[in-house]
This record gives structure tokens, C-alpha cells and sequence, in this order.
């Protein structure tokens, strides 16, 4: 098969995983790269564009591909300013899954996060739930929206923080059995893994909470 595909957000921890997954792929031919900083990488397959994440929408011409995949995504810490941080966490996967609806493109995917909702106090989970409200108002025939608990894996930026509650999760994890499963840290190729099969598979959920997300990755 030579299908095309998009990333949105290649150059994160997740985003550069599914790069080497899809360029490994015999199924896709061309890889588009939608990014704010060029890659380090070079590779046939690829296809980058450089620019202001923030005005996708310009793009539109070059936005076609048979499936698009959104691993943008910005922390309290690196981003303090709530307007800025609503405008790349919730502008940049609406704007793509509008491009997607423009363009006819039939399967898109977007990483959210485990606890995601508009109703939430919390400025990053309601952000994220109006996000993810946004996108499915698009239709895209093939939406899948996956919502990860906190995600493992050593990141090339220094985020004390995040990496002091991974060390606390590693231990955690073997404790949360039953419903306390979808609480467990998650790997980033797990996600990866995941999001790939879904491309190519046919599946039912739309949003795909962490502990499923684990569930399909054992079982590709």
C-alpha cells in the first residue's frame, strides 16, 4: 500500500516514535511533517514543512494525506500563558481535524489525555475535553481519540516535574489493578504502536482511554 500520512508534532517524544514506526512501514509511502523546528532526520519518505504551527490553516493545499496524526501538545511549565497554551493545545488539533473535514481526509487521530473534560476546574483537563468536543464536531468519518495516563519515557527537554511523578509511577503501577488500570503510566511506543494499528484497522471507540490503549498494543 502507498499511503501518505501527516504529523502533526514530530519532533515530541511521542510524535518522533511514530515518525520512525510509519518510516519503517511498508504501508506508507510518504510521510508529511508538519512542524514548528526542522527534524534531525532525513529519510526518502519524509516530506517536511517548516513553519508557524499556529497558522496551519495556510497550509491547506499541502494538508492531503489518507491519514493525520496530532501529537501536539505543551506543558503548564514550558507554556505559563493560558492563551497561548489554549492556542496550541486546543487550536492546533481542531485546526488540523478542520483541514481534514476541508480536505476529505477520512481518518484522524489526536492525543489527548486521561481525564480530559469541559465540565473540569482544571484548566489543562477542560481545555483538553473542548478540544476534544471541537474535533468530533469535524465528522471525520475515522476519529480516534486517545486519552493516556501520564506518559512515560526520557524526553531530550528537562521537565523536573513530570519526571519526578514518573519515578513515583513506576512502583505505583504494579498496584493498580481493576479500574485503577487505565491510571498506570504509559509508554510512548505503546501509544505509537496503537495509533499505527488504528490507522489501518477498523475499530469501534472513538475515545480510547489508557488502559485500552495498552489492551490493542499487546495484542498487535
Amino acid at each position: 500500500m502507498n499511503k501518505t500520512a501527516i504529523i502533526i508534532g514530530a519532533t515530541g517524544l511521542t510524535g518522533g516514535m511514530l515518525l520512525e514506526l510509519l518510516l519503517e512501514s511498508d504501508t506508507y509511502e510518504t510521510v508529511k511533517v508538519f512542524t514548528r523546528k526542522p527534524l534531525k532526520k532525513q529519510h526518502d519518505k519524509i516530506k517536511e514543512y517548516v513553519m508557524d504551527l499556529l497558522d496551519l490553516e495556510s497550509y491547506q493545499d499541502d494538508f492531503k494525506a489518507d491519514v493525520v496524526f496530532c501529537c501536539v501538545g505543551t506543558t503548564a511549565a514550558k507554556t505559563p500563558d493560558k492563551e497561548i497554551y489554549r492556542k496550541i493545545d486546543y487550536g492546533i488539533p481542531v485546526a488540523a481535524a478542520s483541514l481534514c473535514q476541508k480536505n476529505d481526509i477520512n481518518t484522524f487521530m489526536v492525543i489527548s489525555a486521561l481525564g480530559a473534560n469541559v465540565n473540569s476546574r482544571v484548566f489543562y483537563n477542560r481545555t483538553k475535553g473542548e478540544m476534544e468536543e471541537a474535533v468530533l464536531q469535524c465528522r471525520i468519518p475515522r476519529t480516534f481519540i486517545l486519552q493516556p495516563s501520564l506518559i512515560g519515557g526520557d524526553r531530550e527537554e528537562k521537565r523536573t516535574g513530570e519526571y519526578l511523578a514518573k519515578q513515583l509511577m513506576k512502583p505505583m503501577n504494579w498496584f493498580m489493578i481493576g479500574p485503577l488500570k487505565k491510571y498506570r503510566s504509559i509508554h510512548p511506543k505503546t501509544i505509537v504502536k496503537t495509533m499505527v494499528w488504528l490507522a489501518d484497522n477498523d475499530y469501534e471507540m472513538t475515545r480510547i482511554e489508557s488502559d485500552i490503549i495498552q489492551e490493542i498494543a499487546k495484542g498487535i
